[in-house]
Order: structure tokens, then C-alpha cells, then sequence
């Protein structure tokens, strides 16, 4: 008889394993007996779990988000300011956990892959619009309300931009430089609305 609490580690393990191969691979053309294999268990137990690759996929994908959203949580209640949302919704974009090559990989993968997945469209829109409210959560109180609106739309291009240069290159990628942009093109943002002294 499985130990109790074992069908969540075995979940877990597979959406980590699923990561790690989409990421090695760049593509989701992966099979679910790679994963599986990965991960340490049979494809069948992969298959009770999330029924077909499709399942993984999206369980995955929910996972990176969810852990992106809880990060991001946690740096705006630490916020005091609305500058320093911004720069923190911006930071934990580019943190530890997030800004790895296997994630990198796989933000890159489920791009291209909701080009054809409704499901998988659905969930980069949610990203896209949490993304976007909790830029505006600190813009709107440093500039009017039409400018943060472009400014959270442009910090959000460049942050996926970074993701997608990030995932043609070799090498570890580079979080501080790539937050030092996002951060330059803020900082020229808020000099031209800032008001004179």
C-alpha cells in the first residue's frame, strides 16, 4: 500500500522532470516515458496522473505559474512603496527560481506551443494580465494612469523579450543585467513624468 502523501511527490516529480527534459530539449516534442523515466516512474503511473502528455504539459506550466505568482506575492507585501513594487515585480521575474535555463526553455517551449493549445493560450493570457496589475499596482501611484498603462506594457515586453534572448543563448543567464535594463528603461519612464522641484 503507497505511503500517504506519495501521489503529490510523484506529481511533483514529474512536472520537475518535465521541466528539466522540455528544458535540455528546448521543445515540447518530449514523450511522456522520457518524462516519466526522468522523473523515476513508470509511464503508466504518468499516465494515472495527468492522463495524456497534454495534461503533463499544461500541469506544468501551471506549476511555473503558480510558483511565479507566490513569489511575486511575497515580494509586493514586502514592498513599502510604489516604487519599490514595480522594481520588485520586475525583480522576481529575473530571481533564482525563475530565471533558470530550464525555465527559460520552457517559458520559450509553452510560447510557441499556445500558438496551437487554447489551453496552453489561456494560461499566457493569465500571466500576461497578472503580470500587467501588478506593474500597475505601483505605476499608477508615479505617473498618470494612461502612461502606466504603456509603461507596464513595455516593461512586460522587455521582460519577455530578455526571456526569449536569454533562451537562444548559451551560458548562465545573467538576472542582474537583465533587471538593470528593465530597471534603466523605468527609471527614463519616471524622469519625464517626475514633477519639478
Amino acid at each position: 500500500m503507497p505511503k500517504l502523501g506519495m501521489p503529490p511527490l510523484r506529481r511533483r516529480a514529474l512536472i520537475d522532470a518535465a521541466i528539466l527534459t522540455i528544458g535540455e530539449r528546448g521543445t515540447l516534442d518530449v514523450t511522456m516515458s522520457e518524462i516519466a523515466g526522468r522523473a523515476g516512474v513508470s509511464s503508466a503511473l504518468a499516465h494515472h496522473y495527468f492522463g495524456a502528455k497534454d495534461g503533463l504539459l499544461q500541469a506544468t506550466m501551471r506549476h511555473i505559474l503558480s510558483e511565479l505568482n507566490a513569489d511575486a506575492r511575497n515580494a509586493l507585501a514586502r514592498s513599502r512603496t510604489a516604487r519599490e513594487r514595480v522594481s520588485a515585480v520586475i525583480a522576481v521575474n529575473f530571481s533564482e527560481t525563475q530565471f533558470q535555463p530550464e525555465i527559460i526553455a520552457a517559458w520559450l517551449a509553452f510560447y510557441v506551443e499556445a500558438q496551437k493549445s487554447e489551453t496552453l493560450r489561456r494560461l499566457l493570457r493569465v500571466y500576461a494580465r497578472r503580470l500587467h496589475s501588478n506593474l500597475m499596482s505601483g505605476l499608477t501611484e508615479l505617473m498618470p494612469s494612461s502612461e502606466a498603462g504603456r509603461a507596464a506594457e513595455a516593461i512586460a515586453a522587455l521582460i519577455d523579450g530578455l526571456y526569449i534572448r536569454r533562451a537562444l543563448k548559451d551560458g548562465t543567464p545573467n538576472a542582474a543585467s537583465a533587471i538593470a535594463l528593465v530597471e534603466d528603461y523605468l527609471e527614463t519612464k519616471l524622469l519625464q513624468h517626475k514633477k519639478p522641484a
